[in-house]
C-alpha cells in the first residue's frame, strides 16, 4: 500500500506513516519497504488475502 492509503485506512498522519515506516527499516536494517515487505512475508506477520 501506498503511504496515503495507510494513513487513511489507520487514520494516521502521513508524516506519522512515514516515521513509523522508516522506523521500522532500521530496525529491520532493510534497504527499502520492499525488503519490509520480504520479511514480513518471511516471518509470517503478512497472509495472502482469501
Amino acid at each position: 500500500r501506498t503511504n496515503q492509503e495507510i494513513c487513511d485506512g489507520l487514520f494516521l498522519s502521513l508524516s506519522t506513516v512515514k516515521t513509523y515506516l522508516a522506523r521500522i527499516q532500521a530496525k529491520l536494517k532493510a534497504r527499502n519497504r520492499v525488503e519490509v515487505a520480504a520479511w514480513a512475508w518471511e516471518h509470517g506477520a503478512v497472509h495472502p488475502e482469501r
